[in-house]
């Protein structure tokens, strides 16, 4: 019994010096360099806009921030390497929609995509859009779904990645509209785009508006609309899908999150900092031609939108009985 007392003693007393300990260091955060683990390759917009929030952060908190791209399971490799960090500050995540998406398409998820984390703010977010060719007799929205509603066997539908945004925001589309697709996947924007013009499918759903906005500059093709509530600043003569669909809302968004049990002090420091960054006029000039809109909230909002957009995937998930292993 006095054993059993003084192992449970000395392993409480560990984990209030380690939880001291941690929350001394944050009144001084940062004191050394910060890693923000990048859970896919580099050259993709989640590289490319961390990379450019982690130059200017790195001025501001005046330690070097650097980027690790760990590809690899859809994201799921990168952000186990960072659910099981130390809760210090010094080592965050950049996410994608895919962790939205990994809860219910990833069998036997290593970590919690909400509790695993402490959320920071959502840096960016990009809006899916419904495309097809110039030269198609589509011109809205309600065209589209008229069309496939008279001729159902005649739409093909073009996206890149099963279990991608690009298609779980065809499939949502599909069902709210109470129209029927034939998804066709390409390996990547640039196949897709091509087999729209030419033919081979008459729709594409896009992931962000950054694949379609130089084609659409060509006039090879044409924006029926996108999946954000509003109009986008960039594209105001462009409608929202909710506009004919009520209630379709969907958006890809970019997050920074840190290790669960990360100190608040820690997490306002970084969530002022990330804010007031992507919030400049510089940061908004720079991605608005690849269609990437910043957004800067709260760690509670970010979670609600994680927590929302969980449920929400998870029932398209499961009703096209999708599944990875």
């Amino acid at each position: 019994m006095r054993s059993n007392w003084v192992d449970k003693s000395v392993g409480g007393l560990m984990a209030g010096l380690i939880f001291f300990s941690l929350n001394l260091n944050a009144q001084t955060y940062p004191m050394r360099p910060i890693r923000v683990v990048v859970p896919t390759g580099a050259g993709g917009v989640t590289d490319v806009v961390i990379r450019a929030v982690a130059k200017k952060l790195a001025e501001a908190l005046m330690q070097p921030v650097i980027i690790d791209n760990r590809p690899g399971a859809g994201g799921v490799l990168g952000s186990q390497l960072v659910a099981t960090a130390l809760a210090d500050g010094y080592t965050l995540l950049m996410v994608f929609p895919s962790h939205a998406f990994n809860p219910s398409l990833v069998a036997h998820l290593p970590y919690d995509s909400i509790k695993s984390f402490t959320p920071v703010t959502i840096v960016s977010e990009v809006s899916p859009a419904i495309v097809v060719s110039a030269s198609s007799p589509i011109h809205s929205v309600r065209d589209f779904i008229a069309l496939a509603k008279e001729q159902p066997e005649l739409i093909n539908c073009g996206s890149v990645g099963r279990g991608s945004l690009a298609h779980l925001s065809g499939e949502l589309f599909r069902a709210m509209a109470g129209i029927r697709l034939t998804q066709v996947f390409y390996k990547g924007s640039p196949q897709v785009t091509t087999a729209l013009v030419g033919g081979e499918i008459q729709v594409y759903f896009s992931a962000s508006m950054g694949t379609v906005l130089p084609h659409l500059k060509s006039g090879r093709v044409k924006v029926l609309g996108v999946g954000s509530l509003k109009r986008l600043a960039f594209l105001p003569d462009i409608p929202p899908i909710a506009e004919t669909v009520a209630g379709y809302d969907v958006r890809g968004w970019n997050g920074l999150l840190a290790p669960a049990g990360t100190p608040a002090v820690v997490i306002d420091r970084l969530n002022h900092e990330v804010a007031r960054i992507v919030k400049t006029k510089q940061f908004a000039e720079q991605f608005a031609p690849e269609g990437i809109v910043p957004v800067g909230d709260t760690p509670e909002h970010f979670r609600q939108t994680m927590t929302a957009d969980i449920a929400k995937w998870g029932q398209v998930i499961r009703n096209l009985g999708l599944k990875t292993e």
